[in-house]
């Protein structure tokens, strides 16, 4: 099997981190906790309490802000037509449907009287 090589592979260096990820890496290991520890100091630890939420939702926000920068989004004029197309599609559509229906109900009335 062939595969292809990248930039990254070629040169051995992998492609930089986000900063959200040069933000975990730069903390170092977390402190170990000692034996005695309450129940309140391991929900602290495992991100149960308050103050761990708030954390994980601001990492969250701050990865989602990183990943929306990287979207190549449509420029005004392929939006229109791309808006376009769709309400064509529905009118067709709807007069595909309408037209199936009618010849529907006068078969079902055919049938009936």
């Amino acid at each position: 099997m062939v595969t292809k090589k990248t930039e990254a592979d070629e040169s051995g260096h992998k492609p930089a981190p986000a900063k959200a990820e040069q933000a975990k890496v730069g903390k170092g290991p977390a402190k170990a906790k000692p034996s005695g520890a309450s129940a309140k100091g391991e929900s602290e630890a495992s991100g149960t309490s308050l103050k761990g939420k708030i954390e994980r939702s601001r990492e969250f926000f701050e990865q989602a802000k990183v990943e929306l920068k990287k979207v190549t989004w449509p420029t005004r004029k392929e939006t229109l037509n791309t808006g376009v197309a769709v309400l064509i599609l529905v009118v067709i559509m709807s007069i595909f449907l309408g037209l199936v229906d009618l010849g529907l109900a006068r078969l079902v009335e055919f049938i009936l009287a």
